[in-house]
Parts: C-alpha cells; structure tokens; sequence
C-alpha cells in the first residue's frame, strides 16, 4: 500500500480520522495524502461573478481551509510520513473519487458521522457516496 487519502471536512473529529490513517501509512510505509474538497464557488445568474462581498467571503473561507490543511500536513510531516495536502473545489464525492484515482490510492480514510434522517435527505451522507462510487478500499472512522 503505497497511497493513502485522507478525506477531511475539518470537523471536531479530523484529528481521530487523521491518526487513523497514519497508523495504516505507518504499518505501510504510505505516503499520506491530506484532502479537503471545498464547496464550489456559488453559481450565479447570467454571467456576472457576483457581488464583491461573497468572493471577498468566499476567499476568505479558502484562505483559511488552506492554512487548516498546511498545519495539518505539516503535523503528519513531524510524524516523519510523506504528505502531501490538498483543497480542491468541487463536488465533494466526485472530486475524492477523482483524486483517488488520479493519484493511484491504495486505500480511502474518511470519518462517517451519524445525521438524523432529515439531515440526510436533503445533504446526504458523503461517506456512503464514496463507498458506493469508488472502486477502491475504504476505510471508515466512526465519528460520534
């Protein structure tokens, strides 16, 4: 096993997700891919980008994703594991897959967290989706 991506959303819980997966690198001798798939820009109508506000927000939130994911990295780094990370915008599902493949994983590691019935209709559960689309291993982390 030779590729190892983690998925995060940057819950309470990414540490226990991120711990997981060096466990598996370091059983391995894995390299540890850190991937966080940002929301895609909001789509507006017509052709105007928006007003200037929302992209100010938007790069802002990105901004700081990014130096989430650079601190988290790094600490995996200090854990003497090559690791590289990643924020990517787009549909979170589809681009975890995408890169996936891309980068030739050997082993998906995302937390599954348990939403109410509701919660689930209308956001879905990004875990289920990976384990239905992807044709490589996955790795659960139970995230209460």
């Amino acid at each position: 096993m030779k590729n190892i991506l983690v998925s995060l959303d940057f819950s309470t819980d990414t540490n226990s997700v991120i711990s997981t997966a060096i466990e598996q690198a370091e059983a391995f001798g894995s390299k540890v891919w850190l991937l966080h798939a940002a929301a895609p820009d909001p789509d507006f109508v017509g052709y105007e980008v928006g007003p200037q506000y929302i992209r100010d927000f938007r790069a802002s939130e990105l901004r700081e994703e990014h130096r989430e994911l650079h601190e988290l990295t790094q600490g995996v780094k200090a854990k003497g594991l090559d690791a590289e990370g990643l924020l990517i915008q787009g549909a979170t599902v589809e681009t975890i897959i995408a890169e996936a493949e891309k980068l030739n994983i050997d082993l998906i590691v995302c937390g599954h967290h348990e939403h109410g019935i509701f919660h689930n209709l209308i956001f879905g559960i990004v875990s289920s989706g990976i384990i239905h689309k992807s044709s490589i291993p996955v790795l659960l982390v139970p995230i209460k």
